[in-house]
């Protein structure tokens, strides 16, 4: 076997096991907090090599040509490298078992925030990372059209779930800091938390290769292929999350259009840090 096959074969491994982990950490509930933060070491540990064996793709950084195709990857590998990176720096600032002697790095009011909202940003990206290496990976497939608008059919349903599941779980408010703690379903089934995290990350993987394969499409000379066709894609698979949150809002009433009374809840917070040692700023 070459060199370039095994060294191929290692980054799909690490690609693997790298959103493997990212599911386990979005399922605190399941994990619990002792293993979410030696997870998130692991994670941490996994990004650092990924970096080292995609080395080359640094040193071409400034060389060649950007291509639609070539701009898109490149901008979600350095916004997903920077939220792994605060995410990472975040959650050790708040460590009390994998690296408790990096506890407060930073403030911790800050740092449990910005890792909040960091964390599910690099969900979100890494999602959309996953679905840009998609169309290279099945170019070999050699698929035809009707299969692949079959597959895109059943894919922009799934994908609709997992905006729907996106929404209803309130991971927005996570995104743009407005809420300052994830408030979690300990009684559901550990299986399920981990279907519904894969279920969100297919959305965002199928937004990704949608994405992608208008970007290569776009970059293509001679003929070319509908690019009507993963903008449709996109569009039926974001009308169904809207349309099943609208007729399933979660059971608090929130979803599309809602909004948390946080007040009533300041008792809840400030109990949780009290028994965490931590003083609210």
């Amino acid at each position: 076997m070459s060199k370039g096959k095994t060294n191929n074969i290692i980054k799909r491994i690490v690609d693997t096991a790298m959103t493997v982990l990212l599911l386990l950490l979005m399922a605190y509930q399941v994990t619990g907090e002792m293993a979410h933060e030696w997870i998130g070491m692991a994670m941490t540990v996994l990004v650092i090599v990924h970096q080292i064996l995609n080395r080359r793709w640094y040193s071409a950084f400034f060389k060649g040509r950007y291509n639609p195709y070539r701009a898109l990857t490149t901008a979600l590998n350095i916004l997903l490298l920077a939220s792994f990176a605060l995410t990472a720096f975040c959650g050790m600032s708040m460590s009390g078992h994998a690296v408790p002697f990096l506890y407060g790095m930073a403030p911790v009011s800050f740092a449990r925030r910005m890792h909040l909202s960091m964390s599910h940003w690099a969900f979100v990206l890494m999602g959309l990372h996953l679905g840009t290496h998609i169309p290279a990976m099945t170019a070999g497939l050699k698929l035809k059209n009707k299969t692949k608008t079959v597959l895109a059919c059943v894919f922009s349903c799934i994908g609709g779930i997992g905006l729907y599941l996106f929404l209803r779980s309130g991971m927005p408010d996570y995104l743009f800091f407005r809420v300052p703690f994830a408030f979690l379903d300990y009684e559901k089934a550990g299986w399920l938390v981990l279907l519904e995290n894969l279920l969100m990350l297919s959305f965002w993987a199928f937004i990704g290769t949608q994405a992608a394969l208008i970007c290569r499409n776009a970059g293509m000379k001679g003929k070319k292929q509908n690019p009507l066709i993963p903008v449709v894609a996109i569009m039926a698979s974001v009308i169904i999350g809207i349309v099943l949150i609208l007729l399933f809002p979660s059971a608090d009433g929130q979803g599309f259009s809602g909004s948390t009374d946080w007040s009533a809840l300041s008792g809840d917070v400030t109990a949780w840090l009290e028994m965490n040692g931590i003083k609210g700023n």
